[in-house]
């Protein structure tokens, strides 16, 4: 097992980080961290209303750190953005995989072309750049063998999957041919305070959440597939630690959660520890059942094994913080 060689502390204390997608769910988590572990923070966020920035998301430490309304899309402003910077987390994108279908145009700018765009920037301007990207087990499609390791093979079912694997794939190639050491997580299900509630088009555990907490009944389609979670806390430690790490440099690591459940135990749950609450189930609709992967879980061992992650919450304190979140914040997020 390699471990981090030195505390997270020391590795970014004073360190200038960059971090697009910063005002959303993960990337202002990660924020929040950093800004505790002593670091010079810079967050870039396009901010539009169809994707998760949040300005309430920096709420508490937003003075300690430095706000780029910006678009990764500007090719123009990149230049500018990665120059003197010592780490990048690449946060941004587009998420909704029912939006990748029906505007492919657009998925295709901000998963594939602006990744490009990122990463040429660092070859021209900074190079070292230590660089981790976001990516998703969306790209496996249709699990052929549970749990899923990195070693499965990928096939996407929507755009956004295709999209996200040339991302990562851009990121790989910059590692191996540029040297601009570079780390993919392929993450699954990320829950947590922050997330985004308004629609689906993060996750649907947020539409649930949102539901509960006004009094709603939610829906549940199928309800008998699998799923894994992890919580966002998490999630920011595996970033961290695959930025620290030089045996992360060039790899692809999966996150997981705690034993997985089917989303009618999920729902259970969360009506559970929310003291009351209905769910109804019901079929899938038929355009999302056809880009729908079906049952999935991460095997996650290679992070544990390589980097020493593994994931600390349990399912149902994650959705108990979540929950007690929403009941105080909400009108923020809606």
């Amino acid at each position: 097992m390699t471990l981090l060689p030195t505390s997270l502390d020391e590795v970014f204390a004073d360190r200038r980080v960059l971090i697009t997608g910063g005002l959303g769910f993960i990337g202002s988590t990660l924020a929040r961290k950093l800004v505790r572990l002593g670091a010079r923070v810079t967050v870039v966020d396009c901010l539009m209303p169809q994707y998760g920035g949040n300005r309430r998301n920096l709420a508490g430490v937003a003075h300690k750190i430095d706000v780029i309304i910006a678009d990764v899309r500007d090719h123009a402003g990149l230049p500018g953005l990665v120059r003197g910077q010592d780490f990048l987390f690449n946060l941004a994108g587009q998420t909704s995989h029912m939006d990748s279908m029906t505007d492919p145009e657009t998925d295709l700018e901000i998963n594939c072309r602006a990744q490009l765009a990122i990463l040429e920037a660092c070859r021209k301007y900074n190079p070292a750049l230590r660089t981790v990207f976001a990516s998703t087990r969306q790209l496996y499609g249709r699990p052929e063998n549970l749990p899923v390791a990195e070693t499965h093979p990928v096939r996407p079912v929507d755009v956004n999957g295709i999209n996200k694997l040339a991302g990562e794939s851009f990121h790989l190639l910059y590692s191996e041919v540029h040297n601009i050491p570079s780390t993919v997580l392929r993450l699954t299900n990320t829950i947590g305070p922050r997330m985004r509630v308004k629609d689906a088009r993060q996750t649907f555990v947020g539409v649930w959440i949102r539901a509960l907490v006004e009094g709603r009944p939610f829906e549940v389609w199928d309800g008998a597939q699998w799923r894994d979670f992890t919580y966002v806390d998490d999630a920011v430690e595996a970033f961290l630690l695959a930025a620290a790490c030089d045996a992360a440099v060039g790899r692809v690591f999966n996150l997981g959660g705690p034993p997985p459940v089917t989303l009618r135990h999920l729902a259970e749950l969360l009506v559970e520890l929310n003291d009351g609450g209905n769910f109804v189930v019901k079929e899938f609709p038929a355009a999302r059942k056809k880009i729908d992967i079906g049952d999935f879980y991460a095997d996650y061992r290679l992070i544990k094994e390589t980097l020493g992650w593994k994931p600390r919450t349990s399912l149902a304190n994650a959705l108990r913080k979540t929950l007690a979140y929403y009941r105080k914040e909400l009108s923020h997020y809606v």
